[in-house]
């Protein structure tokens, strides 16, 4: 029989390398269990710890600092400081919580109520901005009652400082928090968001504002941060608003808004030599430091309610009749279309007379060139050229000089102002048999023609250069904070199609307004060469409008100044000293111009307009 020895006889070494093996893998197991279990317990007790009471992660936005403005000197104007805002996230607040948080915001409730229903239909994880501008006190309570205030939380936020000693509210414009209109146009933004209102702020929000950043952090079970978020890895940076650099010469502004201190009215100062505004002020006004942090309920109602205005940014908004001041663009119309030459003459016996209708001058000024008439503001001169001129070459000059458009200056809400046409007044009167009176009453600048204080700084910006109509234009530059390069930006420009000598002929005429016994005398400079033009528009509700437009010097313009005073009287007597002492601060920086100096009364009399139109 045969034996057959088993097989696993020979196995027994297998099987204790076998054994040893196994045992030695549970014991370096063991150590490594060992080991992780001394990092999480010992080395990371307090990272982990932290981790296991989060119950959720939160989305924070950072917002941005917004873009400061500095002035045409690199003065710094308009800058932020550090400041808290209280926000409550709906989904974390609990309602029982609310007489407390009253109590430390020292709100009533139902104020706190209608903040949070006026944004039920955004998202429950939202934050929404309750009390900005917060004290100290107050954060400082918000935080020691944290664990009683869920969802209750102090966000970093800023505020606007302006570095000057005037308003410039119109100019600048304001901040605030964004409207549910605005949100459902903007779907950048979200509820509680600052962002620009009139003004410059308005214009160049897209640059100001900056981009948000986004924080991410742990929250326990009561909704108290308790960690970052995986150390920040996902969080996104801030980035900052870009800063620009203004046309604005704030000592000019300055000194202009004191000058039209209880007046209504409007200055516009424009370098002619490319259209930067140096002066934009408008008066009344108001102060839009109101408007910086915590904003008092009541103060739009107030300043709605005002009778005086203050919203009304007169420079960009303000229609009137131009008066004698348009008597320039008659002019070179006159000589460029060859009705008139530098030696035409035509009389003036007192007036100028249309059937039945007589427009009367302040004298009678014999036989005039264009040159004296422009000093001496003939009425008969330039109603007569009015009337040679016809409708179809009046409006073509308007036009020309932009009138009755916008100037496209980068501010928000400018007006259009009027320029009458042939078809406009059709549409009005189709009655109208012949346009002769009016065409007596465009010549100098009155019936129905309106324009703003803007528009005639261009325009005689534009007669000033020699016949290049620049973009007005406040903005000279960005600084890029993507890039750290400064930007600057371009604007807009034409040449008028009408030659240089006749320019110089309607120069030479307003440099004897003011320094040949016309009714300028009061801007006079010696050594600057001022030249200008008085204008007063009649008013049938009250006393004349003033108006003064100049430029200096003659031959190689620096400023163009256009002063606007809403019932004024003559233009020489209100509007030109105001111009007078803009244009002695500006070629005298360091000279102390006072505003509250005496006006000049004795001043040449101006015309005397009857603004009844005959057909």
């Amino acid at each position: 029989m045969l034996f057959i020895k088993p097989l696993w006889t020979n196995s027994e070494p297998a099987s204790n390398t076998r054994k040893n093996f196994a045992k030695a893998l549970v014991l370096v197991i063991f150590a490594l269990l060992v080991a992780r279990l001394a990092q999480l317990q010992i080395y990371q007790y307090g990272q982990f710890s932290t981790r296991s009471q989060a119950q959720a992660i939160k989305r924070l936005s950072i917002t941005p600092v917004r873009g400061m403005m500095y002035d045409r000197n690199g003065m710094l104007m308009v800058y932020n400081i550090p400041s808290f805002s209280i926000t409550i996230t709906p989904y974390e607040f609990r309602n029982e919580t609310l007489p407390l948080l009253a109590s430390i915001l020292n709100m009533d409730t139902s104020e706190i109520t209608t903040i949070m229903k006026r944004y039920r239909t955004y998202s429950k994880f939202t934050p929404i901005k309750i009390l900005r501008d917060a004290s100290d006190t107050v954060v400082a309570r918000i935080e020691e009652y944290s664990d009683h205030l869920p969802g209750v939380d102090v966000a970093i936020d800023s505020k606007r400082i302006y570095n000057f000693d005037c308003n410039m509210a119109h100019l600048l414009g304001y901040i605030r928090e964004i409207t549910r209109e605005q949100l459902e146009k903007n779907k950048y933004y979200k509820p509680g968001d600052m962002i620009g209102q009139n003004g410059l702020e308005q214009s160049y929000e897209g640059l100001l504002h900056g981009r948000d950043g986004v924080k991410f952090v742990a929250i326990d079970k009561i909704g108290q941060r308790v960690a970052s978020f995986e150390d920040g890895k996902n969080d996104v940076l801030a980035s900052n608003g870009f800063a620009v650099n203004l046309s604005i010469d704030l000592q000019l502004q300055e000194l202009a808004e004191k000058l039209l201190s209880g007046k209504r009215g409007a200055v516009v100062a424009i370098d002619p030599n490319n259209g930067e505004v140096m002066v934009c002020a408008s008066k009344p006004d108001y102060d839009p430091r109101f408007f910086s942090g915590r904003v008092p309920a009541d103060i739009y109602n107030e300043l709605h309610a005002d009778k005086s205005h203050p919203l009304l940014p007169r420079a960009l908004q303000s229609q009137y009749p131009p008066g004698s001041t348009w008597k320039m663009l008659i002019a070179l119309a006159g000589l460029q279309e060859g009705i008139i030459n530098e030696h035409s003459g035509i009389f003036c016996n007192g007036g100028y007379h249309l059937g039945e209708r007589i427009w009367k001058c302040h004298g009678a000024c014999g036989n005039l060139d264009v040159k004296r008439a422009i000093r001496s503001s003939c009425n008969t001169f330039f109603c007569e050229l009015g009337v040679r001129l016809g409708m179809e070459r009046f409006e073509k000059y308007g036009d020309m000089f932009n009138f009755g458009k916008r100037t496209q200056i980068d501010l928000p809400f400018e007006a259009r102002g009027k320029l009458p046409t042939r078809e406009w007044l059709l549409s009005k009167d189709k009655t109208i048999r012949s346009f002769t009176g009016r065409l007596a009453n465009f010549g100098i600048g009155q019936g129905e023609i309106l324009v703003t204080p803007l528009q005639m700084a261009a325009y005689i910006s534009t007669i000033a250069n020699g016949g290049t109509y620049y973009q007005p234009h406040v903005v000279k530059s960005v600084v890029n904070q993507i890039t750290n390069k400064t930007e600057v930006l371009h604007f807009d420009s034409k040449r008028m199609p009408i030659d240089s000598k006749n320019f110089n002929l309607v120069k030479d005429g307003m440099w004897m307004v003011v320094n040949a016994g016309g009714t300028g005398s009061v801007a006079a400079l010696p050594g600057y060469n001022v030249c200008g033009k008085t204008g007063t528009a009649q008013n049938s509700q009250g006393p004349d409008h003033s108006w003064f437009v100049c430029f200096a010097p003659k031959d190689n313009p620096q400023i163009a100044v256009c002063v606007f005073v809403e019932n004024g009287g003559w233009g020489a007597s209100n509007a030109a000293p105001i111009a007078a002492k803009i244009l002695r601060k500006f070629f005298n920086p360091n000279e102390n111009v006072r505003s509250d100096d005496a006006t000049n009364t004795e001043v040449v009399e101006e015309e005397v307009v009857d603004n009844q139109i005959a057909d």
